[in-house]
């Protein structure tokens, strides 16, 4: 696999205080298996999906118990330039980088919104193996914030997007490209969500049938937020894994309706 140009979403991991649980849920809902867990890297366990590394979960760390949620990486080719970069445009380096044996490089930061995200520059590990559109694997993210220009602003600064905004009044929505490639939504957080849920990144994993999906998620104590609903991009919905993690599930074949038009800004 060639190295990932910089900025291209590429790997995905949560804490959860149950990972057994979060195993069988998983598991269950999106058909992933697990690989052994290293305690010598906090007992981080991969996921795989058909063979395929596709995410990782793991036990959280000391004082850092709580609420779980899927922490979305963004490849850099020099996290600590990167990390300079995020701090230069407002925002705050949360773990400096730190070599995790031979697999890369990792560091965790706070976008200017409050948005929480990582860097992964890769060793032997370079990301999601699966293509988007293979059954259980990370196909799409979208950030969600109340502060929307704030994180435009720092986002385009900080890795070489390229952003457009959809032509629709009744959303504020942007999509950032590297190239010709669509890569991350940013998606304005309006009054339906409580104050107290923060600004996040939702990913989104493939499915070969949205309905079911949600019905096996909501079966083992899951959430359903949103959905399903048809789109142009395919048949989505939006749900709360039992511990909180917030994610989406797509059925990518399923599309309706044109898709939107957009202005480059």
């Amino acid at each position: 696999m060639a190295v990932q140009p910089e900025g291209t979403p590429c790997w995905a991991d949560a804490m959860f205080g149950d990972v057994e649980g979060a195993k069988s849920f998983y598991g269950d809902v999106l058909g992933w298996t697990f690989g052994e867990s290293s305690s010598e890297y906090g007992n981080y366990t991969q996921a795989y999906a058909d063979g395929k590394a596709v995410a990782a979960v793991v036990p959280p760390m000391s004082g850092q118990e709580g609420h779980s949620q899927w922490c979305l990486y963004f490849a850099s080719q020099d996290a600590a330039a990167t990390a300079g970069r995020i701090r230069e445009h407002g925002g705050e380096v949360l773990m400096e980088p730190m070599q995790v044996g031979d697999f890369g490089t990792m560091c965790l930061a706070r976008d200017p919104s409050g948005v929480v995200f990582g860097l992964w520059q890769g060793g032997t590990h370079e990301g999601f193996e699966a293509p988007p559109e293979q059954t259980g694997a990370y196909c799409w993210a979208e950030v969600f914030t109340r502060e929307p220009e704030k994180s435009d602003t720092f986002l385009t600064a900080v890795f070489p997007y390229t952003a457009k905004q959809i032509d629709d009044a009744a959303v504020d929505f942007r999509m950032f490209d590297l190239g010709d490639r669509t890569v991350l939504g940013r998606m304005r957080m309006t009054e339906d969500f409580p104050p107290e849920v923060p600004p996040y990144i939702n990913v989104y994993f493939s499915v070969d049938n949205c309905d079911d999906a949600v019905a096996r998620a909501t079966k083992l104590g899951g959430i359903l937020r949103f959905g399903p609903m048809d789109s142009p991009f395919g048949r989505f919905a939006a749900l709360s894994d039992p511990q909180g993690a917030s994610f989406s599930v797509i059925d990518l074949r399923r599309t309706e309706g044109d898709l939107p038009r957009t202005t480059d800004v």
